[in-house]
């Protein structure tokens, strides 16, 4: 009975890196279309974002199965529910991903970031495509420096999102309140999808460690 308990821990695992794939592909995707004003591109992230909504439910439902049926303690019982938080987590990104595909579909032809902010978002979404990499890498392999990785480039997007929300409140910024809006929302998706990483970064930390902070390693 305990090897098919731990049979069904590993499915878990083996879930939420197919879900973070997903939302790598997603991210991947968005960022394109959002770069490129690829609305077809965009079509597809938003149409696929059902497929990760689809399988977050499914591993819930599992999980919470687990729960109800095997009465877990200890340590399977932080990886149960920490799958459960994770597997939040990864659809609030897959999430994301959908809202900056919107964004590039609403604004086709035209790209949504005027052209003096574009190379800030450009390294802003990189970055979170790293980071959408660097989460599937850890949830398939447990090994922390991913976890180190995703909070050092959170720092990164961090900054850069205040940078974009000084621009957008320079007495030089011209441009209309539609784009202004459009702007600021998606460099806000961005952070936030940052953010989600590094929730999941933090929840694989504690169970490897017992400490919530990934540790950074100084170069």
């Amino acid at each position: 009975m305990r090897e098919l308990f731990h049979a069904d821990l590993k499915s878990l695992g083996d879930e939420l890196v197919e879900i973070a794939g997903l939302v790598r592909e997603a991210m991947t995707k968005a960022q394109t279309a959002f770069q490129e004003a690829d609305v077809e591109l965009a079509e597809s992230v938003i149409t696929n974002d059902a497929r990760i909504d689809y399988l977050q439910t499914a591993l819930d439902e599992k999980a919470i199965e687990l729960l109800a049926l095997q009465g877990p303690v200890a340590a399977d019982l932080r990886t149960v529910v920490a799958a459960l938080r994770m597997s939040s987590s990864l659809e609030r990104m897959g999430d994301l991903a959908r809202h900056i595909a919107q964004l590039a579909r609403r604004r086709f032809p035209d790209l949504v970031v005027p052209e003096s902010a574009r190379e800030d978002f450009r390294e802003m979404a990189d970055h979170v495509v790293a980071v959408a990499a660097e989460v599937e890498q850890l949830l398939a392999s447990h090994d922390l420096k991913h976890a180190s990785a995703i909070v050092r480039l959170n720092v990164t997007i961090n900054d850069l999102h205040a940078k974009n929300f000084t621009s957008v409140a320079a007495p030089g910024w011209d441009a209309s309140a539609a784009t202004t809006a459009d702007v600021t929302l998606a460099s806000r998706f961005l952070e936030r999808f940052a953010d989600h990483g590094v929730s999941v970064a933090r929840k694989v930390t504690y169970l490897a460690t017992g400490e919530w902070e990934p540790v950074i390693a100084i170069d």
